[in-house]
């Protein structure tokens, strides 16, 4: 007898990313040393530095909150995102946003010898792109903080966060931060955005949701 055999359905591409992040989490607690020392992001002129990491820096993390909250924003935006331009565009974002972070992070020790030594781990550039993607594609989204619990369009959400993030960035009043490499993931992503944007009404492409 026929029988109709179901289309098989794909996890998105945001749940194999969260899953690579907690299993990259879960090697760092079983051996911190040699995950930082192979894997976060070091200077170029440093002895550890190894040429994938400006990959692999993107998927560490410091500590479990580092993680969760990380991994909570990309929930929360990455679906969405994911869901309007697609997953091979979300891979794309996901990974440009990241080198662009560390491209950013880089420069800022190029500028600052005394922080050279220290490496850069985190998916949080990454998180920047997607959320100023976010932002473009749905503005008038109302989010709310979860402190304070103020409810803002995604729009000037994604604008305050990004002055708070220059602003501590140039002040230094939040050490320990790599304020410079979320402006490079949030730039990143403000870019490619646009340029996807930009061509889609050349090509006349109503494909997927205007931005605005």
């Amino acid at each position: 007898m026929p029988y109709i055999q179901e289309e098989r359905r794909q996890w998105p591409v945001t749940v194999h990313l969260i899953i690579i992040n907690v299993i990259v989490y879960l090697g760092i607690m079983i051996n911190e040393q040699f995950m930082v020392s192979n894997f976060a992001l070091f200077y170029p002129s440093v002895r550890w530095f190894k040429i994938w990491q400006p990959i692999t820096y993107m998927f560490m993390h410091g500590g479990f909150w580092h993680l969760f909250f990380n991994m909570y924003s990309l929930f929360i935006f990455g679906m969405a995102v994911e869901k309007i331009i697609g997953a091979k565009r979300y891979l794309i974002l996901y990974f440009l946003c990241g080198l662009g972070a560390a491209a950013a992070q880089l420069g800022v020790q190029a500028l600052d010898p005394a922080i050279q030594g220290i490496p850069t781990v985190g998916a949080s550039g990454c998180i920047y792109g997607i959320i100023i993607a976010f932002a473009m594609i749905f503005p008038q989204a109302q989010l709310t903080l979860l402190f304070p619990p103020v409810t803002l369009s995604a729009k000037w959400m994604a604008i305050i966060f990004i002055g708070i993030e220059l602003f501590t960035g140039v002040t230094g009043t939040q050490a320990g931060v790599a304020h410079f490499a979320h402006l490079g993931g949030a730039l990143i992503g403000f870019l490619l955005i646009w340029w996807w944007y930009k061509r889609k009404k050349k090509n006349n492409d109503n494909s997927y949701v205007h931005y605005y």
